[in-house]
């Protein structure tokens, strides 16, 4: 049942709605928290008597039960979750359901339940970071005082470690951790109480919404709420991009440094695929995958600012465009954290290619620097070393 009063031509219904009730089943329990703390909210204001309430709240309860098991339904004439709840509420209370949207648009509910949402998925990915950061330490540990070429230039250039390898990843992971707070602290706004855009006409308490859905603070311009959808969503897709960036790195690292030309790192064949003509080959699939899903991340963040710009201020339903490239830039960072960190666990090192691969040429800057604590001048000393090289190589 829709909430307005006619009837839409089907064609506009499927153009309007597009994919949303299906992306929105990612949305139905933090929409009903958010309407459990509206509610208790409407009761404390006078609005709804406490049965009344309390008639919504186990309701709400029953919606998220149904949605854990996987058994709430939303229906593409219902467009999107926010509806579908509503729907039910009346349905099973009648007069009482009806009650539920009383102070309340669809744009503060919509964003109500996303930034719970984003708050949730954020949480997760942190503890992914710290999953993937204890296999790289566990790596370092087995392997880590391993000599490996340092490479400049994708040639080979002075003496690196496992160790030197994997603590880099750890170090920038540590940094994502920072970028990640800092857009949750920033996202950490309840938007519940701002209606449309332009506040509501009954004075409600946003202040104890807020606290009730553990959100740091309210967002108290109305209209600044509306404003900063695509704007939040936008900060958050870059900082997946640089989770992603440093694991399209470490995944490019890998698969060539498990090559055959190279042989420093072995992949064992549970995280390999193999090929329908070749018997011989062990493919890294896995890992060329994370690596090209960076790119997916950077292309949503670019998707996200596009559709938010060139829009007067005020909600549009270009906005409802954002939340899609959302879920999938949340699931893709999630995945490949996962991922990557399988395959740490069972990355092996090949010492003794390690061992082969450091040549000579890759202590020439120790052979300079021991000339120059004997007193010669360091131009002078890097010449007669390249001269030494240069001559060696003929």
């Amino acid at each position: 049942m829709k909430l307005w009063s006619w009837e839409v031509d089907k064609n506009i219904e499927r153009f309007t709605v597009g994919e949303d009730y299906l992306l929105d089943r990612k949305l139905v329990k933090y929409d009903c928290q958010a309407s459990i703390a509206h509610v208790k909210m409407l009761e404390k204001i006078g609005i709804l008597r406490k049965e009344e309430a309390e008639k919504l709240i186990e309701a709400l309860e029953e919606i998220m039960e149904l949605d854990r098991k996987g058994k709430f339904i939303i229906k593409r004439e219902e467009e999107d979750c926010h509806t579908a709840i509503e729907n039910y509420l009346v349905k099973k209370l009648g007069e009482v359901g009806k009650k539920v949207h009383t102070a309340r648009s669809r744009n503060d509910q919509i964003l109500a339940a996303l930034r719970l949402y984003y708050k949730e998925e954020i949480s997760s990915i942190l503890k992914l970071i710290d999953g993937l950061t204890e296999c790289l330490s566990s790596l370092m540990k087995k392997y880590g005082s391993v000599k490996i070429p340092g490479y400049t230039h994708t040639r080979k250039a002075m003496p690196s470690s496992i160790a030197i390898w994997a603590k880099s990843f750890i170090e920038s992971m540590e940094d994502n951790k920072k970028l990640l707070k800092s857009v949750a602290h920033i996202i950490d706004q309840s938007p519940l109480g701002s209606g449309a855009g332009y506040g509501l006409p009954i004075k409600v308490d946003r202040k104890f919404v807020a606290k009730l859905l553990g959100f740091r603070r309210v967002q108290s311009n109305p209209l600044y709420v509306q404003n900063s959808r695509g704007k939040f969503e936008s900060s958050i897709l870059h900082v997946l991009g640089q989770i992603m960036l440093d694991l399209n790195r470490m995944a490019s690292d890998i698969i060539l440094f498990s090559s055959s030309e190279f042989g420093y790192f072995e992949l064992p064949k549970e995280v390999c695929t193999g090929s329908s003509i070749m018997p011989h080959k062990k493919n890294p699939d896995a890992l060329e995958l994370i690596r090209a899903k960076y790119h997916q991340i950077l292309s949503f963040e670019f998707e996200v600012k596009s559709i938010s710009g060139n829009l007067i201020s005020g909600y549009h339903r270009d906005l409802q465009l954002t939340k899609e490239p959302m879920i999938r830039g949340f699931d893709i960072t999630k995945s490949c954290l996962k991922i990557m960190g399988l395959i740490l666990d069972k990355l092996r090192v090949n010492t003794e290619n390690c061992e082969k691969a450091m040549t000579r040429e890759l202590y020439s800057v120790e052979k300079v620097y021991q000339l120059v604590e004997k007193g010669k001048p360091f131009r002078d000393a890097y010449t007669d070393v390249a001269s030494f090289l240069s001559g060696i190589s003929k």
